[in-house]
């Protein structure tokens, strides 16, 4: 497997999809609890190996996601340069090596390959690390943010071209405010 540096906007995407299944986004429930549930995870995640890898995982490996989880929620939370590249770097450091691959129009590209023994604990380590790296060095350190919805614990990267993307999940949080705000408006406009 080979993450492209320039790829950092599907890697900081997986990075802040593995952040929202911590069970205080979802008032207690957590969306990666078993193996199965981490396969699917990986399914929506394609292109790559993460769901070959997913199915070697073993419930020792489900831990040691959760604990990836909760490293990468606290480089969103704490969006400080120096905090962000050396915890970045830190993901990828151990488990890929940089090289030059070929992109289109004979353009060379750089990219981290992973080791080939690794596992998928490693796989997300390497994406969620390029992730946060490209981020930081396309767009800067305010693009970490937390949720803007008032109920949700949740946090984003947010890769959007303006900037101005403000919840974790715009289908469910941002529909969620959309809703509520509507029927404040009803409810207003009835009482007059």
């Amino acid at each position: 497997m080979q993450v492209a540096l320039d790829d950092y906007v599907w890697a900081a995407g997986v990075a802040t999809d593995l952040v929202n299944t911590a069970p205080e986004v979802w008032h207690g429930e957590d969306k990666l609890p078993d193996l199965a549930s981490l396969a699917a995870f990986a399914e929506a995640h394609e292109p790559g190996p993460l769901p070959e890898l997913a199915r070697l995982a073993r419930p020792t490996d489900l831990r040691t996601i959760h604990g990836l989880r909760n490293t990468v929620r606290g480089l969103i939370d704490n969006p400080d340069t120096e905090r962000l590249i050396a915890g970045a770097t830190a993901l990828t450091f151990s488990v890929g090596s940089t090289t030059l691959i070929p992109g289109p129009a004979n353009h060379t590209r750089w990219a981290v390959l992973l080791q080939p023994e690794a596992n998928l604990f490693d796989a997300l380590s390497l994406i969620c690390g390029v992730g946060i790296l490209g981020v930081m060095q396309t767009l800067g350190e305010n693009r970490f943010r937390p949720c803007g919805a008032p109920t949700c614990q949740g946090a984003f990267i947010d890769t959007t071209r303006p900037g101005r993307r403000r919840y974790c999940m715009p289908g469910l949080c941002g529909n969620r405010v959309n809703v509520a705000n509507h029927r404040a408006r009803q409810a207003d406009a009835r009482s007059r």
